[in-house]
């Protein structure tokens, strides 16, 4: 029993635990520049958008526990031949709140190459129903893209490890 309410009390603080605040901007396109390609002269016909529901908090414990959790959002160009062109990686609060816009502009991705974003543990910002949106477009019929959320985090001795896939919004084919 005092073990359990020691635990508990060396936990609290974390239930309590405010915001953090913004990081620092990472500039995308220079994080993931291996895995880049020119952007195609062709007009992109195909076009389409993903919904990844993301999680930098979760309530524990009867809700008196918040647990925070990093969170890694990859994109995966499916396509073995085409490149993937990403207009759009937004970042939502629980409130739908846009919290951050990654893209400047468009970038093309590689054929089966992967970007990915990072928000670290103690950014909290997007809470407990917190997601991305990512847009995507292609020159002409693709493979769909792979979109998820993976959430890292823990409390005590206890480690937690889950995937979110994204849900397509919406594609549109040839005109």
């Amino acid at each position: 029993m005092r073990e359990g309410l020691a635990a508990a009390m060396l936990l609290c603080p974390l239930a309590f635990a405010g915001p953090a605040a913004a990081q620092p901007k990472v500039n995308l396109e220079q994080t993931v520049a291996d895995s880049l390609t020119a952007l195609p002269k062709e007009e992109l016909a195909v076009s389409g958008g993903f919904y990844v529901p993301a999680y930098s908090s979760v309530a524990m414990s009867q809700g008196k526990l918040r647990v925070d959790f990093s969170v890694t959002l990859s994109v995966h160009n499916a396509s073995e031949t085409q490149p993937l062109v990403v207009r759009r990686i937004a970042y939502f609060d629980t409130a739908g709140k846009q919290v951050e816009s990654y893209l400047k502009a468009p970038v093309a991705v590689k054929p089966l190459a992967t970007i990915s974003i990072f928000i670290p543990t103690d950014d909290v910002r997007g809470g407990t129903g917190a997601n991305f949106i990512v847009d995507w477009a292609a020159t002409g019929e693709i493979a769909e893209p792979v979109v998820e959320a993976l959430m890292v985090g823990g409390v005590a001795n206890a480690h937690y490890a889950f995937i979110s896939q994204g849900r397509p919004t919406r594609t549109a084919g040839k005109r």
